[in-house]
């Protein structure tokens, strides 16, 4: 029989027979409270991927430009969302919305967790209570990486998502339908196939997170002193995490997206290496950043939607403000 007791618990009432001792009780709510961290950076993360998803796409479409894989008609921002609105309309804004909601059931809950453990228990603070910002650098980016690993499959997918609704305006033949028929188009290839692209994908999740974790950390440290554990601060510190986070992942995030919009049965590219390389001398370095802005137009604002509700989301729970 399982019983969870209050913080409060005296030890005659660990010693009522039929219920958990002391240590068993304290291990129970050490496991609830990792599982309401979790949830805690999952909701947060679903609620600022609904509201920033369709500049996610219009990211992804304006990097796969150039690539021989959408198309020869290049478009700059706006003229691409006149043009995805003309032929797909408002839906087509969402068009993989929710593998990337599944994404962040994984990657989010992970980082999030991952990077907190690390902080206070692995890497551990100085002794005047401060994180060093190389230890945050080296959290964020292994927190990112092994995070992303995990959720390949569905970013996966979710790219094969954004783009199939611009293959159908073109009037190339439909490869799928729905969420669960593009997992089983890569599943064809294996683990292969459902990991393709995983080296560039763990690479611009190091590099988000250099720019997005390490800098809201270290940013906080500096600006909790001024303005306290407030919304002011988490607002200050989020949109700086958002351009950083966009700034250091671009690079990667173009090759990701490009290994990973290839049609599976007829690949442009034999890798993360093949892509840059092919990238760089047929478009230029500059084209590492395409899609920049609208990049920065989604981080900015998914960062503070996601840590002001994180935030929240964590006071409302009874735990300690993130990084305090």
């Amino acid at each position: 029989r399982f019983a969870v007791w209050p913080l409060g618990m005296t030890s005659a009432a660990a010693a009522v027979p039929g219920s958990l001792s002391m240590g068993d009780t304290d291990t129970a709510r050490r496991a609830q409270l990792q599982v309401v961290k979790y949830l805690t950076s999952v909701t947060a993360a679903v609620a600022a991927e609904v509201v920033t998803f369709p500049a996610d796409l219009i990211k992804t479409r304006l990097q796969i430009q150039g690539s021989g894989q959408a198309g020869k008609t290049s478009f700059g921002v706006v003229g691409m969302i006149g043009d995805l609105l003309k032929k797909e309309g408002v839906r087509g804004l969402f068009g993989g919305l929710t593998a990337s909601c599944q994404r962040h059931f994984i990657y989010s809950g992970a980082r999030m967790s991952m990077y907190e453990t690390i902080r206070e228990d692995v890497f551990g603070r100085n002794a005047d209570g401060s994180f060093p910002l190389w230890k945050s650098v080296l959290a964020g980016m292994t927190c990112g990486a092994c995070a992303q690993f995990m959720a390949t499959p569905c970013d996966g997918v979710k790219v094969q998502m954004q783009m199939e609704g611009q293959r159908r305006s073109q009037g190339l033949p439909t490869r799928f339908n729905g969420t669960i028929d593009a997992y089983r188009l890569l599943a064809k290839g294996g683990l292969p196939g459902l990991w393709r692209g995983a080296i560039p994908s763990c690479q611009r999740a190091a590099m988000v997170q250099l720019g997005d974790l390490t800098t809201y950390d270290f940013a906080k440290q500096k600006t909790v002193k001024v303005l306290g554990d407030t919304v002011a601060c988490h607002f200050v510190c989020s949109m700086a995490a958002g351009f950083s986070g966009a700034f250091f992942s671009c690079p990667a995030d173009v090759i990701k997206s490009r290994v990973m919009s290839q049609d599976p049965t007829n690949p442009v590219y034999k890798g993360s290496l093949d892509c840059l390389t092919q990238t760089v001398s047929k478009e230029g370095v500059l084209a590492l950043w395409k899609g920049f802005l609208p990049a920065w137009a989604r981080c900015g604002p998914w960062s503070l939607v996601f840590f002001l509700s994180f935030e929240q989301l964590r006071k409302a729970t009874g735990q300690a403000g993130y990084c305090s």
